[in-house]
């Protein structure tokens, strides 16, 4: 079953790789296709979107999707790479209303903006924080006071 929607994704969308491990599709694909794709899955019974997340490549960032369909009973994980110095990708707000939190956590700890979001402001620290905390390039210059964190 899951290879066969591989199948599907690969002929619908433009698909950079795709590969089956265990119980998990795992999909690259180029930014422009990411909100069609995710209007697709959603469509098909991918009504779960557990985790977005960063990853610091140093060359560039990738932004990545875990999704699950409870009929189908498998994983689909989305991963799509971005320039370091542009980190933009669509907003997913509008296919999975759970993004909107997902999107400003990852937005507030690796700088990756989403176009398109309600309310992208930051979510775990203070709104004056200078720079994104999980990039390899992070370099700390702020001043914690207690009465702004607490």
């Amino acid at each position: 079953m899951m290879e066969e929607f591989q199948k599907t994704l690969q002929e619908k969308f433009k698909i950079a790789e795709s590969i089956v491990v265990r119980n998990e599709l795992r999909v690259k694909l180029v930014r422009e296709e990411l909100l069609p794709l995710c209007k697709f899955l959603s469509e098909n019974s991918f009504d779960h979107l557990s985790c977005i997340t960063g990853i610091d490549f140093i060359e560039y960032i990738q932004v990545v999707y875990h999704l699950f369909s409870y009929e189908k009973k498998f994983w689909v994980v989305l991963k799509v790479d971005l320039q370091k110095d542009n980190p933009h990708v669509p907003t997913v707000c509008p296919v999975w209303p759970v993004a909107d939190w997902l999107e400003r956590e990852t937005y507030d700890l690796m700088g990756i903006v989403f176009d398109g979001h309600p309310d992208l402001r930051r979510i775990l620290l203070p709104e004056s924080w200078k720079g994104y905390p999980l990039r390899k390039d992070y370099v700390d210059e702020n001043e914690i006071q207690w009465g702004e964190v607490l």
